[in-house]
């Protein structure tokens, strides 16, 4: 493309004549040996009007969204075609300049991709992170969240441990994780769906431990918020108070629970847990009874105005 001037603090700016994304191998080949091309690294910047303005002339479909609310959006994401903005927009603007930059560009697309970017220990070429020991391991990543990880005996690894699952993979293979999900989808796993930790509007939950006939969760209320007045119809509740002070309503019964004291909620009883006061309120909820899924809520008043749990 032709120079324009110099950005401000910048390289050249030149004017794109084509874009061109995904060229198949050929196409690639040509580029490279012409000496005229550069590669897009994927970062675009744009003044909304304008590129308001392009969606609307190039993919009209798109461009009859940008006017609705936030929420209409939202509402209406699905019906959105399936198109990245490079095929929608950037293949047919006539108003695009690009900036070379000599620049290390990275995607982290992958598991594998955050090895090669990680620090690695000198001798063996291990990249770590976390409480881990490695015996007899060489380039490999370790990647410990809340338990100790060990690895002996193995090479070109990755290992990956989070609340809900450890992966383990053969370096170069990380990529496979997305039939994984297929797999989890299919088996209707739940890990789908749900992390350890779910955020809810008055605060969040996370899920201790689990058994037969019992769950334990930690609660954390924010300020000035409440859980819904609700029941159960197939589980009874304890709380136990960790931290902050806790206003607790158990069928016509108010009372304020405090550090170290508990409260106990029976099944088919009508509940709220509600914090008055200035810091989070902590509670450790220990759930028993024959059915112990979320969905098991009957809500009476809720201020948040939700349909479902």
């Amino acid at each position: 493309g032709m120079p324009l001037p110099k950005g401000a603090g910048f390289g050249d700016l030149f004017v794109v004549v084509e874009f061109t994304e995904k060229p198949d191998e050929p196409t690639a080949l040509k580029y490279i040996e012409d000496g005229r091309h550069y590669w897009n690294s994927g970062m675009f910047i744009f003044q909304a009007g304008l590129i308001a303005g392009e969606f609307r002339r190039y993919a009209p479909e798109i461009g009859v969204m940008i006017d609705k609310t936030y929420e209409q959006m939202l509402r209406g994401f699905a019906e959105l075609p399936n198109i990245s903005i490079d095929y929608a927009v950037m293949e047919k603007s006539k108003k695009i300049a690009t900036m070379p930059m000599d620049i290390y560009w990275n995607d982290i697309g992958s598991w594998d991709s955050i090895f090669e970017i990680l620090e690695k220990d000198g001798q063996e070429g291990n990249a770590t992170t976390g409480d881990v020991i490695s015996i007899d391991t060489k380039d490999t990543m370790v990647l410990a969240n809340k338990r100790l990880a060990v690895t002996i005996g193995i090479e070109d690894c990755i290992v990956v441990e989070t609340d809900d699952v450890v992966l383990v993979s053969k370096r170069g293979h990380a990529q496979k994780v997305k039939d994984v999900v297929s797999i989890l989808k299919e088996r209707r796993r739940h890990e789908i769906n749900d992390h350890v930790t779910t955020y809810r509007p008055w605060g969040s939950y996370t899920l201790l431990g689990k058994g037969d006939r019992y769950q334990i969760k930690r609660l954390i209320v924010n300020p000035l918020q409440s859980i819904s007045l609700q029941m159960h119809m197939h589980r009874s509740e304890h709380w136990v108070v960790v931290s902050g002070t806790a206003k607790v309503t158990v069928g016509d019964k108010e009372v304020y629970v405090h550090a170290n004291e508990s409260a106990y909620v029976p099944k088919t009883t009508l509940h709220r847990l509600e914090n008055k006061g200035k810091i989070p309120l902590e509670v450790i909820e220990v759930q028993n009874g024959e059915y112990l899924s979320e969905d098991d809520i009957i809500r009476y008043d809720d201020i948040y105005e939700r349909e479902e749990s």
